[in-house]
């Protein structure tokens, strides 16, 4: 076997035989970076060939330039940043779990509050955040960030369930649209966005509790409609997820990156060596996908490209 096909057959273990037609035999997993202690939220900024990601517990924001493979300090003394995303104008949006709030980042480097309260109370630890194509802002909000020091700041719950909310900055609405999760996480549309995956990710302190993502169809209210489970994540939790332009569903595990059809059938894994939490599609082609996976940021090319969304 050449080193290019050991490579391969390390990276790639193909289930389904449409997982073939999605991965390069002759592209690797690249170990970009290592040295944080919990690496999440990564968001590709294709305008500055750059990769922004979080570090949760050393409570920073890293980046690194795509073309020269350069790592730097993007921001410290965070609130224990978790998940991030970029809104319509471009601006970088970020769940600070410690902090309790979701935030944006304006042009000037100012930050502004997006959320931090619903009716009245604190929100609990708001973890990933995603935009949907009329501007609204949709984010989880598990307790991972309030029942740990390590992650975040430890402190008492003021909301009595774990939400995924729905804030319209148009009028400056806040709305929970899922009040029935253990802890909601990572969360995604399908390219068209008639349909909302959201990974539940409460076994990770409760064996118990689910550890599946769930489907949603999206009505034309900004409300959400029929559901049902579209995948079990073995082993591990799901975490992060993203959407490719097919609408096939890239979702982080205990072992690496699975791959899921629409219709939740499992096509095929990429290994990587620690434990995923997140994902995002970035490159110029958007055939990267970059991984963070706990202590180190991987990133491997694909046969498919991200999602642009409507």
């Amino acid at each position: 076997m050449s080193t290019l096909a050991a490579e391969a057959a390390a990276t790639y273990e193909v289930i389904d035989r449409r997982f073939k037609g999605y991965v390069d035999p002759i592209a690797w997993l690249d170990r970009l970076h290592t040295g944080n202690r919990w690496a999440e939220g990564p968001v590709y900024f294709a305008d500055l060939r750059c990769l922004i990601w979080s570090d949760i517990p050393n409570r920073r924001m890293l980046r690194m330039d795509e073309e020269s493979g350069h790592i730097s300090l993007f921001r410290g003394g965070t609130g224990h940043a978790n998940g991030n995303t970029r809104d319509l104008q471009g601006r970088l949006l970020t769940c600070e779990q410690g902090a309790r709030r979701v935030i944006r980042t304006e042009w000037d480097g100012s930050i502004t509050t997006i959320a931090d309260r619903y009716q009245g109370k604190r929100l609990n630890a708001p973890n990933d955040v995603v935009v949907k194509s009329d501007g609204t802002i949709w984010f989880s909000d598990p307790t991972y960030g309030i029942i740990s020091d390590y992650v975040g700041d430890k402190a008492a719950q003021e909301i009595d369930s774990c939400n995924v909310y729905r804030f319209d900055p148009r009028d400056g609405s806040l709305r929970v649209v899922v009040d029935d999760f253990s802890m909601p996480n990572g969360l995604a549309f399908a390219p068209d966005e008639s349909i909302l995956y959201i990974a539940d990710s409460g076994f990770l302190t409760d064996e118990t509790a689910p550890h599946h993502v769930r489907s949603f169809r999206v009505l034309d209210d900004g409300r959400l409609g029929d559901s049902g489970v579209l995948a079990d994540i073995n082993p591990g939790i799901p975490d992060g997820l993203r959407v490719d332009s097919s609408g096939t569903l890239w979702i982080s595990a205990g072992d690496g990156v699975q791959c899921f059809s629409p219709a939740g059938e499992l096509l095929g894994k990429i290994r990587v060596p620690e434990a995923v939490a997140n994902l995002t599609f970035g490159g110029p082609k958007r055939n990267r996908l970059f991984i963070t996976a706990t202590s180190s940021v991987y990133s491997v090319y694909l046969n498919v490209c991200g999602a642009q969304r409507p």
